[in-house]
């Protein structure tokens, strides 16, 4: 023996390890809490009739299921024209109440917008923000924002960009649509990407931008 001492590497061990541990103990932790607020929806079955009475202990995931019949059953009612009648008379008599009609109204067109397969908010695209020769990643939520347009006197849209580590806060602008470059990156990649800080990038040959058109 030299004398010399083998350094162990210990770092690269522990990082290793977080790296597998991590993200199966988030998954664990966000399913948790979805399946405990999926079970408080039995709240709303008698208590004659809720599991615990039942069987006579509570079962996870339950409210899960509850949750799945109840969306179903209130999708196959409003597909209809009774069910459609109703959800209008009801929505009517929201638009009544100031404060309500606001959050209710906000809430289900960013809901028809993100749920909707024909939505543009699932298009990722690229805007120089917030100045020029800096680029930010975002999400065409308008194809064309009409009164913007007619008082410029140029087509404008909407992009919404998203906030690093949280994809659901951000910030909406409105520029004109050639300063918009549109990627084939999906969404998810996109929110990847975001939520990473730019750690996790898709790769070079599955991302290609449509760079904007020359002007004629």
């Amino acid at each position: 023996m030299n004398g010399t001492v083998r350094k162990w590497p210990v770092r690269r061990y522990l990082v290793a390890g977080v790296l597998v541990w991590l993200p199966i103990l988030a998954t664990l932790w966000v399913l948790s809490v979805m399946l405990h607020l999926m079970d408080r929806t039995l709240v709303l079955v008698p208590p004659p009739w809720r599991p615990e009475r039942l069987i006579g202990f509570q079962i996870p995931g339950v409210g899960l299921v509850f949750a799945v019949v109840i969306l179903l059953l209130t999708g196959l009612l409003v597909t209809n024209l009774f069910g459609r009648r109703l959800v209008s008379w009801g929505e009517d008599l929201v638009n009544h109440i100031p404060l309500v009609r606001t959050v209710y109204g906000g809430v289900k067109s960013f809901a028809e917008s993100v749920l909707s397969q024909s939505s543009s908010f699932r298009k990722v695209v690229m805007v120089e923000y917030p100045r020029p020769g800096i680029w930010s990643l975002g999400f065409l939520t308008a194809e064309d924002v009409p009164e913007v347009s007619q008082k410029l006197g140029a087509p404008h849209a909407a992009v919404y960009i998203s906030a690093a580590l949280n994809a659901t806060a951000g910030y909406l602008v409105i520029l004109p649509r050639s300063q918009i470059v549109e990627l084939d990156m999906s969404v998810d990649a996109a929110m990847k990407m975001i939520i990473t800080c730019g750690v996790v990038v898709p790769p070079a040959d599955a991302v290609k931008a449509h760079l904007p058109k020359p002007a004629a």
